[in-house]
Order: structure tokens, then sequence, then C-alpha cells
């Protein structure tokens, strides 16, 4: 049995693919659009369509772009030191850090489970990217998963043979976050982590 009308239906079915929405958030959603100014409705609209429509992956480190080239990667005064990340979203958690580097988005990690190999990745481009573009350092911020480790782990290993300074974010404790509540794993990478003052 229907409890809206078939388009207010069709439309709750395309709000609950989105991450986080569940039904009812998404008949919240709905009956929002639907008690919103036409103007505002179409102005949603008009951008979703120019987002599908405008938005690339830049051709330099895969990050989104409204050009082949990104506005990071255009501007010359960033400092040379490659940050690679697993998506796009880290970039910008990243990058609201203050971070002045450059980026390599590599579209995931290494898993065998999601049959996600190497060659499924940007890793080839990376190379050849460090192959052209002069860099200092080269910042591996996988996630600390253990497909996030293994994605580290072989990129590690084609910069030390390509004989690129690399390094690897640290974790472990969080700030502000007292030992006795932090998991096993987590205190543990923190010791192991840990750095001489």
């Amino acid at each position: 049995m229907r409890y809206y009308p078939e388009k207010v239906e069709k439309l709750i079915e395309k709000l609950i693919k989105f991450p986080g929405v569940g039904p009812r958030s998404a008949e919240r959603i709905a009956q929002y659009i639907l008690e919103e100014d036409d103007c505002v409705v179409l102005a949603l609209a008009e951008n979703l369509i120019a987002i599908k429509k405008d938005i690339c992956l830049c051709k330099k480190c895969f990050n989104l772009s409204e050009g082949e080239i990104c506005d990071i990667c255009k501007d010359e005064s960033r400092e040379k030191v490659l940050c690679v990340i697993e998506e796009v979203k880290d970039l910008v958690f990243i990058e609201k850090t203050g971070f002045k580097g450059v980026y390599h988005v590599l579209g995931g990690n290494i898993s065998p489970l999601e049959k996600i190999s190497p060659d499924k990745l940007t890793i080839p481009q990376m190379t050849e990217r460090l192959r052209k573009e002069p860099v200092e350092e080269v910042i591996i911020a996988t996630n600390p998963t253990p497909e996030g480790e293994n994605t580290a782990l072989l990129i590690s290993e084609i910069l030390k043979k390509m004989g690129i300074k690399h390094s690897r974010i640290a974790y472990g404790l969080p700030v502000g976050a007292e030992i006795e509540y932090v998991g096993t794993q987590t205190l543990k990478k923190a010791l192991e982590d840990r750095k001489l003052l």
C-alpha cells in the first residue's frame, strides 16, 4: 500500500539511496521539497544537473574539478609535498588542517574482498606524475584499516624503488582523549608511533 502519491514515493525511493539517508529522513526531505518555494527547488535541481554536467576529475591529481586541472594543482604557491589519499573527501579534511602541499587521490584502496586490485587505483598515474614533477616528500595518508595499510605498504615499496623520500601519517590517541577510554589497538599504535621531545 502506498502512503504518498506515486511521484512522491519515487522521490523517496531515490533519496533513500543517498548515504546516511533512511526511510524517515527521505520522507522528511521529500516533505521539505514539497513545502519549499518553487524557485528554491528549481535552483536545487539546476545545481544538481550542473554538478553532474560540469564537474569532472582533475587529470593530474584526480580531485574534483570544473576544468581539466583543479584549483589546487594550478596553485603554484603550494609546497612540493605530495599527500596520497584514498578519496576526495579525505582531501577536504586534510585541506581544512591548513596543509599547503598538493594531493594525489587514489580512488579507493586495495581490497581483495571487493575485487579492487592496485591496477584499479590511480597508482600508475601517481608514479608517472612523480617522474615528471619534483617533490620533496610524499606523505602516505591512507586510512588505518587493513586495506589502507596494504595500500600504504605497496605505495611505500614503489617510492623506495624510485628513491623518493616518503612518510606515513601518524595515528594513535586522539587529541583530548583519556587513555582509559581508548581501544587497545589505538593505544598500541600511539606507543609505536611515539616521538622524541
